[in-house]
């Protein structure tokens, strides 16, 4: 039985103003499906339980001290609550808010009751209304029809050019379209696009494993549908944003999606019927009667009682929660399993791939294959976290996956910024062309990570991405390896440097000149030297090697020189007999970490001196150093920054919780290596210095607890890990 976990906060929340609905949809999941309980609620809700609502929420965001929440207006249809409803529930909501949290107020509408007015009240009440429309007249009336029968096609669509005017824009939030495979997607997104919305967002009609879709051309006509629409939308040069497929492009690069329908994030969303009932997700309306309820309600409840709900624990638990074949499924870390409600089957629950698992792996696969430079990223098995920290024999399989996992994430950042338009056309062209063993040794390069998450934040900040010249060195470096001739013409920065990532770099003359702005060079390799290809002088710097028995790694110097002066060729010597030494200790001592160390690490950042605690640390696969005053000091040393580069790896691809949960993480972590070097040595004082160390490990991991926002569940399973490690070197004692 999965161990139980802490919900974290609830950052959104849908509140039914009006449980009645002036359409008659025949795919609504809050009339059509298995729960019926609209029928026994108020149609509106009431003032008291509206106050009750406001005054949850901002308790909720007090509690967790959140700086933002969102509440989506929802029904039934919103608008027949009426303007002044309306407008008195947004007032009532950041009145409650006021000084503790932004308000994001969303309503979701079929938009047929908007007027001038109505659409005045959104913009003057900041309140952001996203229309549903299925497309054009055809695919839309198939299905949001009204109760006589009649197509709602031309009052939704007069709706949403309502809100599309100048004075209106403001308010519109997007299109929300339900997917049918029976309407031509190119149809659907022509007529979606014609209407100039700022997002689209594709939902798959809900459906379980009890009554499934209907396929009427074959196992994947979801994903085909969906396909031919995010081709369509690449051809015109994605004019609007789609939340679907975003999240996917998104997810693919290690960062966390944006709809619940994908990922493996836990659930950040309750659902307050018109009565005051606190209830889950209403798709699962879809399941079972009474299914989304947790017995809660605004007048009693908190929505920290809520979060206790089995509902909530259930979906919280991220991959754990997940059947066996999603688990073992290589698309896991996007796909998260699909939409909860989705994978239900009379009999087993919950606990299924979604029943459009086919679609979702084969969407995902696509996407992922439209961007030039990306490939599957295949999150380490859950396990992985335990080995990684137990420093046993499997640890070293375990950071085999780990460096795959990172290598993984470097192309996928690469893909993002390929699609951002940074870098010359050659430059890719050259990349693509090189694809293979040599780029993935240069993109093992933590300054391929350092440089890449500084120009992908760069880039969705809206800012130019620094340094663009380390792109063409990536594509020099892959060829110098692959033993490729290759030149390119690259603008190289007023530091007159052009990195070549694992390989080496090149540095124009002191003398050179002062450079026109904007001036490129050119620059070559043939796979055994690098050159300045325009005639003009350039020095070349190699990386500096250093090998100690099994463990070899590449030397660079993080202390500040000027632009001219060469790294000190005398690096290697100074470290090579300290190293050596060192590094004997460590493999008799610590076997198995040592091995798992060589496996994992290929450059040494050398500093002057010792890094704060809390100091930033180079990505995965670097460890810094400075010099020690004797041969245990460094074997601690290497121990302790080798817990930290694989902390770097581990946050970059799970969720460990927030900025001070990581921090604590990080601690107890690094405390862990301490504690475990000091356990190993002989006498007394060893054994007593290794409690002190375990002391401090456990003290960061109680820090962790004492966060007052709710943890994630890879980093319970980390801290718990931790704690399992730390807790026999004190006793031990």
């Amino acid at each position: 039985m999965p161990t139980p976990v802490v919900a974290r906060p609830f950052r959104q929340f849908v509140v039914k103003v009006h449980s009645r609905c002036d359409l008659a949809c025949d795919h609504c999941y809050v009339y059509r499906h298995a729960d019926q309980s609209w029928r026994r609620r108020p149609r509106v809700m009431a003032p008291r339980i509206v106050r009750a609502t406001a005054e949850r929420i901002a308790e909720h965001a007090r509690s967790h001290r959140l700086k933002r929440v969102t509440v989506v207006l929802h029904g039934g249809e919103p608008l027949l609550a009426g303007p002044e409803r309306l407008a008195a529930l947004a007032r009532e909501l950041r009145r409650s808010l006021d000084g503790t949290a932004v308000l994001d107020l969303r309503m979701q509408t079929n938009g047929l009751l908007l007027d001038d007015e109505f659409c005045a009240l959104l913009v003057r009440e900041r309140i952001h209304a996203g229309v549903s429309l299925d497309g054009d007249r055809t695919s839309h009336d198939r299905h949001r029809v009204r109760a006589d029968g009649t197509g709602s096609y031309d009052d939704t669509v007069r709706a949403v050019r309502l809100l599309g005017q100048p004075e209106h824009r403001p308010a519109f939030a997007g299109l929300l379209c339900t997917v049918d495979v029976e309407n031509d997607p190119d149809a659907v997104y022509a007529a979606l696009a014609e209407l100039r919305p700022p997002r689209v967002d594709f939902l798959l009609p809900h459906a379980t494993w009890d009554h499934p879709p209907a396929r009427p051309h074959g196992t994947t006509d979801y994903a085909d549908w969906l396909i031919t629409a995010y081709e369509r939308w690449n051809a015109d040069g994605r004019p609007f944003s789609i939340r679907v497929f975003e999240s996917v492009e998104a997810a693919a690069m290690g960062g966390p999606g944006f709809t619940e329908a994908l990922g493996l994030g836990s659930p950040d969303l309750l659902v307050i019927e018109t009565d005051g009932a606190i209830e889950q997700a209403d798709w699962l309306k879809t399941v079972a009667e009474g299914a989304p309820e947790t017995g809660h309600h605004v007048l009693v409840n908190s929505f920290d009682e809520a979060a206790r709900h089995p509902g909530f624990q259930a979906r919280g638990l991220g991959l754990d929660g997940l059947s066996a074949q999603c688990r073992a499924c290589p698309v896991v870390s996007i796909c998260g399993g699909g939409l909860y409600g989705h994978r239900y089957r009379s009999g087993s629950g919950f606990a299924n791939p979604s029943v459009y698992c086919a679609d979702l792996l084969k969407l995902i696969q696509h996407i992922q294959s439209a961007a030039p430079t990306a490939r599957q990223h295949a999150v380490p098995p859950p396990s992985d976290i335990g080995a990684l920290t137990a420093g046993g024999a499997p640890e070293q399989a375990a950071v085999l996956r780990l460096s795959e996992a990172v290598l993984d994430v470097r192309r996928s950042m690469l893909a993002y910024l390929y699609r951002a338009g940074v870098g010359a056309q050659d430059t890719w062209q050259a990349l693509l062309k090189l694809d293979g063993p040599a780029l993935d040794l240069v993109l093992a390069d933590p300054a391929v990570h350092s440089w890449a998450v500084t120009a992908c934040s760069a880039d969705a900040r809206g800012q130019t991405v620094p340094e663009a010249e380390f792109l063409a060195g990536i594509a020099l470096a892959a060829a110098f390896r692959a033993e490729q001739r290759l030149e390119l013409t690259v603008r190289v920065g007023s530091h007159g440097i052009l990195p070549l990532p694992s390989v080496g770099r090149l540095r124009l003359p002191a003398n050179r000149g002062a450079l026109a702005p904007g001036e490129r060079l050119r620059f070559g390799t043939d796979g055994s030297h690098v050159w300045r290809a325009d005639g003009g002088e350039a020095d070349w710097e190699p990386v500096q090697r250093l090998s100690a028995g099994g463990f070899e790694v590449r030397l660079e110097s993080n202390t500040p020189r000027p632009a001219d002066v060469v790294t000190p060729p005398g690096l290697a010597a100074a470290w090579r007999r300290p190293l050596q030494t060192a590094w004997g200790v460590l493999s008799r001592r610590h076997p198995h970490q040592a091995a798992a160390l060589a496996a994992g690490v290929n450059t040494l950042t050398l500093l002057d001196s010792e890094p704060a605690q809390d100091a930033s640390r180079p990505p995965f696969g670097a460890l810094a150093l400075a010099p020690q005053s004797s041969t245990e000091d460094l074997v601690v040393a290497l121990l302790r920054e080798w817990q930290y580069t694989k902390f770097a790896a581990l946050r970059d691809l799970h969720d460990l919780g927030s900025t001070g949960q990581e921090g604590a993480l990080r601690q107890a972590y690094a405390h862990l290596a301490v504690a475990r070097a000091w356990h190993a040595r002989p006498g007394a004082a060893a054994r007593d210095r290794a409690a002190l160390w375990g002391k401090l490990a456990q003290d960061a991991l109680n820090a962790f607890v004492n966060e007052t926002e709710a943890p994630a569940p890879a980093g319970l399973r980390l801290a718990a890990d931790i704690r399992a490690a730390a807790d026999p070197l004190i006793v031990g004692s």
